[in-house]
């Protein structure tokens, strides 16, 4: 019994271990820019929106004929919609830390910087405290918790947007 017990636990870390052994490391796809704007910019206004929408109202319809676009928005919307978007932004803390990723101006990605690791993981913290409010429904807690998204923003872009040449410290 003794040596099944031992057998099926080097089974197991076998598995483990080979489960990633094989994988790439991840490879930028765009610049710092293009995941901004495309996964960040656009999720953020989401979570905006609460300020001055309740995800939990009725959704609109959408006009007929309007292409896919306009089909499906309201296929993930309501709370599902901000949570959603929470995770996204989290995540997206992950994206803008991979090694080899350029800025707009082709100068790296200031990821040996500490304050680049600090506002990273302000993004992330404010992403998890949206995500809780969105997970609660409570719209309050929610608009209180743009408050941490819209700094975590303000404080990397004060740095790294805003100046010129970008992406220096």
């Amino acid at each position: 019994m003794r040596f099944v017990g031992i057998a099926l636990v080097l089974l197991l870390a076998a598995c483990a271990s080979a489960s990633t052994a094989g994988l790439p490391a991840p490879e930028p796809m765009g610049n710092l820019a293009q995941v901004m704007r495309g996964i960040l910019f656009t999720n953020s206004n989401i979570l905006f929106d609460v300020q001055s929408s309740d995800p939990a109202a009725p959704p609109v319809e959408a006009a007929s004929g309007g292409g896919a676009t306009a089909n499906f928005a309201g296929i993930y919307g309501g709370w599902q919609k901000v949570e959603n978007a929470a995770i996204a932004l989290g995540e997206s803390a992950n994206l803008i830390t991979i090694p080899g990723r350029r800025c707009e101006n082709g100068r790296p990605v200031p990821l040996s910087q500490p304050d680049w690791a600090q506002f990273t993981q302000q993004l992330k913290d404010a992403a998890d405290v949206m995500l809780v409010a969105a997970r609660a429904e409570d719209q309050e807690a929610a608009s209180d918790a743009t408050n941490d998204v819209a700094e975590a923003c303000y404080v990397c872009h004060e740095v790294y947007r805003d100046v010129e040449p970008r992406c220096t410290p």
